[in-house]
């Protein structure tokens, strides 16, 4: 139980970010993913009580942890290569994806971009790098506030991050915020568990943490047989070698309502509480609001009061690292919900 007020940590430089291309079922449209996001979560934050800090620069040491050198080049230097072709167009979209990777690694920017990119949702542009660096910093500095002495800090990660893999950026997302919190606090507890409540599966999180078993990873997310991402997030991915085991995937039906969720949700946390990590890494996705613009299931704003109690319940120092949830008139209200609900729950 705590009386402390939580903070919320952002930097200004998250909002230079400003993609606009979005393909989806063959359909070009406007992206979801902009800036007027943070402004509103930001409301719905200090609307719940938290005061705002900004992140220090750890560097790239706390990114690199989670991916590889390579990529991280590739995603710093990209759009500077791009923009010299003639007529590049304003944002780095891929125009060619392998359909497989055991090969020598290409030299030509349209060759990276393809490697490097897993869809068409994740545009590159002039200050991309820029947000998604302070978005890992954001993640990164929320999880040193906890490592301190905090007892759960939220980190408003924009863009964010939970489908960027080691080396591939998609969804949305470039560098992976919640395996870069996690990996902060595995400086002081053997052992960190990542929940993932966005309505897609965290499929960037799974691929980093796979093979591990320092890191539990557990998701609740509507089920890709039908819906984004597709090729991941299925019931049998359980991890591999040391990580056989760690990994749980709780896909479920569309338009899976409050009630429903809440059971899938106890059978995550009775997994976490069998791990029994030292900490927690919380991936918060607004998207699984029944009203959010890609309608993958079907929680209420009263739901996420709901499911914040109960992962509070858990008693861990949790870092709570926002990745999806897009603009319509219930967003901020809803992280509202979710933090009061957390914190009432600690009090």
């Amino acid at each position: 139980m705590t009386d402390e007020t939580m903070q919320y940590v952002f930097a200004d430089a998250q909002l230079r970010h400003d993609p606009k291309f979005f393909l989806a079922s063959g359909v070009i449209s406007e992206n979801e993913e902009i800036p007027a996001r943070a402004d509103i979560l930001a409301k719905g934050a200090e609307q719940a009580g938290l005061t705002r800090v900004s992140p220090e620069d750890q560097g790239l040491g706390v990114i690199s942890h989670c991916h590889t050198p390579e990529y991280l080049q590739f995603l710093k230097n990209i759009y500077r290569r791009w923009s010299r072709k003639p007529g590049a167009p304003k944002e780095v979209i891929p125009n060619i994806h392998p359909q497989r990777r055991d090969f020598g690694y290409p030299a030509a920017a349209d060759g990276q971009v393809g490697y490097h990119t897993a869809d068409t949702s994740a545009p590159i542009w002039e200050h991309t790098w820029e947000s998604a660096y302070w978005s890992a910093q954001t993640a990164a500095h929320a999880a040193l506030l906890v490592n301190g002495g905090a007892d759960s800090t939220y980190a408003l990660c924009r863009p964010p991050g939970h489908h960027a893999m080691r080396d591939i950026a998609g969804g949305f997302c470039y560098l992976n915020n919640a395996g870069v919190a996690a990996e902060v606090l595995r400086q002081q507890n053997e052992r960190v568990a990542i929940l993932d409540i966005d309505v897609h599966h965290g499929n960037g999180t799974q691929d980093i943490f796979y093979e591990r078993s320092d890191v539990l990873t557990v998701s609740l997310h509507a089920d890709p047989v039908r819906f984004y991402p597709f090729f991941w997030g299925h019931a049998d991915e359980r991890g591999e070698g040391p990580g056989q085991g760690y990994n749980l995937n709780l896909p479920l039906a569309r338009r899976t309502p409050d009630t429903e969720y809440l059971q899938a949700l106890d059978q995550a946390l009775d997994r976490i509480k069998a791990f029994a990590p030292g900490a927690l890494v919380l991936a918060l996705g607004l998207d699984s609001f029944e009203g959010d613009p890609f309608q993958g299931l079907g929680i209420s704003t009263a739901g996420f009061a709901r499911i914040a109690s109960a992962v509070a319940r858990l008693g861990l120092p949790t870092v709570l690292v926002q990745e999806g949830g897009y603009i319509c008139p219930e967003l901020g209200d809803n992280l509202t919900s979710f933090l009061t609900g957390f914190q009432n729950e600690r009090r």
